[in-house]
């Protein structure tokens, strides 16, 4: 537990030997600490802002094995990707959850029904299933019952998964952290900048100097391995090693409409009509997300990214596209957010044809691992430290089959008052102290926030025992009221205070300064830019719908769409028989594996 002084504990640990130093504190820095301390390493994590504040609070919150990169050919990543959604399905029920998908298909759409089904084919058969199906347009219909009928031509089902990415951050950290001992620590800290990388006799980094973001006091602490994690901001890093710069941010943005305003009972998938991109509108948490863009950022790293009105425009294009019924307007939105990604720049035009796979480079001492996808985080984590075997020649052997996520007992304190959705959400988002969070509740405080999912006493439970150092900290990654609520909740605000300023130990000064800041946090990163200057998307969406029926017809525009079916149904054809193979031969053949 996160009490109260548990930053000063810390700091008095950190000037010591440490075996690795996790700089970064997102997925891939999590999945790495986790790691490590599974192998009886002393591990040290720190994070310049919030754990989970930069990518992995802000990324489309789904697991998923990426089905449009079968067109780029990238098989290996998704197949990897596939096989890490089953295991935290399997493993993080309540957090990592069944998400139904629908695949829209178009008159004028680059791709086709055969295209699609035979990407499915692979993507399900990657997987070791078969979970697609094609439904003809009125059947389709039925499944999503506000989507435009002008030229819809059909459509499949599949399946993949969706979670809350910045809590699956915390319960990694939080796992590795409970596993650490008096002789091999395994430590988490937030609000740790590191300043400056230490180097040996012989050139090599061995050690940092970290500043206290929240009290302003320094430490030095040394490692045989240091790994920079921190992602979108790697090439600060490595700069300091004298190296150029390689990453590419890109800015995925969002929208956020009320589920009862957008309802789609899964997600619903489609090619947006001006450029033809993968665009998604799915359920999450009781509110609909539109998503995503991909564009340069070009902005400060250390600045809170939030959308443009260009993107506004982009994606509200998209739901009057595929929802023209609804009328949805700008006074719809409740919140908005934006991620950047960390992309491994190879010189491509289009960003969205940049590779979205992870690399381990290590120079001058220092390990950097960037890039990748959030459902493969364990194997990133693995990557890491297997590239770091002849710096830790002590390392045992890595158990690749071992848990993602610990088991946790699925009953919980609370008699009736919890229904099983809400006890499923609770073990899955907590893990282990889910049980403490429901005994800690006070009366009432087990009913759920108005409009959201969460429950009153997640709020006391994160101000008590998570680390939280300010308000965006509570409101925007422990929970996510931030997101799910119009102006952030602060509707909600008089109860989130008394709740939460006691657990906290703020005085009325400290609240005030606080909620002034998160509530201008929140219009100035998590809403709409000044409406005059987005763009109406009304006509711009007319006049592409009309070049749309001149335009030559898509089979005579798009040969090598034929070329990608090919291929993709060659390799549903090998993946099977491949599978059959196995199959028979564990049946036939006594003992093999």
């Amino acid at each position: 537990m996160w009490t109260k002084s548990w930053r000063d504990k810390i700091w008095a640990q950190i000037d010591q030997d440490w075996d690795v130093i996790v700089i970064g504190g997102g997925i891939t820095g999590a999945g790495i600490l986790r790691e490590a301390g599974r192998l009886g390493l002393r591990v040290l994590l720190l994070e310049q802002r919030d754990f989970a504040w930069g990518t992995s609070s802000r990324s489309s919150k789904l697991v998923h094995g990426g089905l449009r990169y079968l067109k780029q050919g990238d098989f290996a990543l998704t197949r990897e990707s596939v096989l890490e959604r089953e295991h935290l399905l399997e493993e993080g029920p309540g957090l990592i959850d069944p998400l139904g998908f629908l695949l829209a298909s178009y008159q004028g759409d680059k791709v086709g029904r055969l295209t699609y089904g035979a990407g499915l084919t692979v993507y399900d058969l990657l997987a070791l299933q078969w979970s697609h199906k094609y439904y003809s347009p009125d059947d389709f219909r039925m499944l999503a019952p506000h989507i435009s009928p002008v030229g819809l031509k059909g459509g499949y089902q599949y399946g993949d998964a969706e979670t809350d990415d910045a809590r699956l951050v915390l319960r990694v950290i939080r796992e590795a952290v409970a596993e650490g001992t008096a002789n091999q620590p395994i430590l988490a800290l937030n609000y740790a900048r590191v300043t400056t990388l230490l180097r040996d006799e012989a050139g090599l980094v061995n050690g940092v100097t970290v500043r206290d973001e929240v009290a302003g006091r320094t430490a030095v602490a040394r490692a045989r391995l240091v790994i920079n994690a921190t992602g979108a901001w790697a090439d600060r890093l490595r700069r300091e090693v004298g190296e150029k710069a390689r990453i590419r941010p890109l800015r995925g943005s969002h929208l956020i409409f009320p589920g009862w305003r957008l309802p789609v009972a899964q997600a619903v998938s489609f090619l947006h009509p001006l450029d033809q991109r993968p665009v998604m509108i799915f359920p999450w948490e009781g509110v609909t997300l539109v998503g995503t863009t991909d564009v340069d950022h070009r902005q400060e790293l250390d600045t809170e990214p939030g959308i443009s009105p260009e993107e506004v425009t982009y994606l509200m294009m998209a739901v009057a596209y595929q929802f023209p019924s609804l009328d949805i307007g700008l006074d719809d939105v409740i919140a908005t957010y934006a991620g950047v990604r960390p992309v491994i720049s190879s010189g491509k035009v289009d960003p969205s044809q940049e590779s979205r796979d992870h690399v381990v480079w290590e120079e001058s001492g220092l390990l950097t691992i960037t890039g990748g996808k959030l459902t493969t985080f364990r194997l990133i984590a693995l990557d890491a430290l297997k590239a770091a075997r002849h710096r830790l020649p002590d390392l045992p052997e890595i158990d690749e089959d071992a848990p993602i996520l610990n088991p946790v007992d699925p009953d919980l304190p609370g008699g009736g008052i919890l229904d099983e959705t809400d006890r499923r959400r609770l073990t899955g988002h907590y893990g282990a102290e889910a049980a403490a969070l429901v005994q800690a509740a006070q009366p009432d405080e087990l009913a759920r926030i108005p409009g959201t999912h969460t429950l009153w006493a997640e709020l006391r439970w994160a101000a008590r025992a998570e680390g939280v150092a300010h308000l965006d900290d509570l409101l925007l990654r422990r929970v996510r009221l931030g997101l799910l609520l119009p102006q952030g909740g602060a509707a909600h605000m008089p109860r989130i205070r008394a709740i939460c300023q006691p657990e906290l130990g703020w005085d009325d000064g400290r609240w005030q300064t606080e909620e002034a800041a998160y509530l201008a946090l929140c219009r100035q990163s998590y809403s709409l830019p000044e409406r005059t200057a987005i763009p109406d998307w009304r006509p711009i969406l007319a006049a592409t719908l009309r070049e749309r029926e001149t335009a030559v017809p898509v089979s005579s525009r798009h040969k090598k769409s034929g070329v990608i079916t090919a291929v993709l149904l060659g390799l549903a054809v090998l993946i099977f028989s491949f599978y059959l193979y196995r199959k028979l031969r564990r049946e036939f053949v006594p003992g093999d594996q």
